[in-house]
């Protein structure tokens, strides 16, 4: 076995340094929760993790390893080093873990050693790495200044977010627009991968710029089906805010180039000659979703135009048929809602603007 002081206990320094994780759980425990960069290169598969576990639970640890024994056959065996090997040999500064830093890890780094290879595994494992990042986001929620960039929407938060120096993209994390029409074609992670990264974001940016405040962009509890951490929802409450302004037609034009353009792009390259028909499921059954907000009246005028503004978007690849509804929707429904989220505000407005206002403000906060 290799000597324990080569293992790691320094979880800032994965985190801080993306160093290459091989996660060696079964693929059902990688999918509820993972760590960004991880690569789940299993020991057990997840029916062999059932089996050993009942067996731990029936008869106790000398069983269960003994199973897992008889299940390693020369087979499964081999492949499992060549993919250990192939992930080592891609990342050779690397290093492995599993749930508790215990068994799994040991038997991986044991298989390894035998075929000369030595590779550090994480000490405490998954459990450790996701204790050390669930009080690290609250020590630094604690002191790490905040500001919330809000505006209505379309606006263009995410466009000027990502040119301050200093920020973190909650909406990016999320893979999620955080509207009714926010969905993309890239799945949500899970609840847990997403906290991680919340936190590996505030970690670094304390670590690099502890004195700066972090740039966020101004949401509610949930985007999409992903829930902020209560104590980020709880610091972001009386967080000041950067306001930014834009016309309705440039938020017309934006709306249509990242929920209408952009997105049909996007199901393009995912679903290919099945791209129009999901686009098209997509769009309406989103504005089915706010139809009691709507109004039964509004919600039926708007899908009958959007209908035939789909069809001539695929056919002609025109999207003024779509003009019309969304001024509808941002003028009647979002901008009403976003008015008095905002009039509910607690933290002050710092700047007020359109975006060239916005990011000349925030550079001049920063240190010269």
């Amino acid at each position: 076995m290799t000597d324990a002081a080569a293992n790691i206990a320094d979880y800032a320094h994965l985190f801080l340094n993306d160093v290459p994780m091989m996660d060696v759980r079964a693929p059902i425990e990688f999918a509820q929760g993972a760590f960004p960069g991880a690569i789940n290169v299993p020991l057990l598969d997840d029916l062999q993790r059932e089996l050993i576990g009942t067996e731990y639970k029936q008869k106790g640890q000398e069983a269960a390893i003994a199973l897992g024994l008889r299940l390693a056959t020369p087979e499964i065996r081999a492949q499992r080093l060549t993919a250990w090997r192939n992930f080592i040999e891609t990342y050779p500064q690397g290093v492995l873990y599993c749930f508790r830093g215990g068994l799994r890890s040991r038997t991986t780094q044991q298989w390894l050693r035998d075929q000369g290879m030595d590779y550090p595994l994480v000490v405490g494992g998954y459990k450790a790495l996701r204790r050390f990042l669930i009080d690290s986001l609250e020590d630094h929620l604690q002191t790490q200044p905040v500001w919330l960039l809000s505006g209505r929407t379309g606006t263009g938060k995410t466009d000027v977010l990502q040119q301050l120096p200093y920020f973190l993209d909650l909406e990016g994390l999320a893979h999620h627009r955080g509207s009714t029409f926010g969905y993309t074609v890239t799945p949500q992670p899970a609840q847990i991968s997403f906290e991680n990264e919340i936190s590996i974001g505030f970690l670094k940016h304390h670590h690099r710029y502890p004195a700066m405040p972090l740039v966020l962009e101004d949401e509610s509890r949930l985007i999409g089906r992903l829930s902020l951490p209560p104590s980020l929802q709880e610091k972001m409450k009386p967080a000041p805010l950067l306001v930014l302004e834009a016309s309705l037609a440039e938020r017309e034009n934006r709306v249509i180039r990242d929920y209408i353009v952009r997105q049909r792009q996007d199901y393009e390259t995912v679903f290919g000659a099945e791209a129009a028909g999901k686009f098209a499921e997509f769009v309406l059954h989103n504005l089915y979703r706010i139809r009691n907000r709507l109004g039964g009246e509004r919600h039926q005028q708007l899908q009958q135009e959007w209908s035939d503004a789909l069809v001539a978007f695929e056919s002609e690849g025109c999207v003024e048929g779509f003009r019309s509804g969304i001024r509808r929707l941002l003028v009647e429904y979002y901008d009403p809602m976003y008015d008095y989220q905002l009039s509910k505000k607690q933290g002050e407005i710092l700047c007020r603007g359109d975006a060239a206002t916005i990011m000349a403000w925030v550079r001049q906060q920063l240190p010269r």
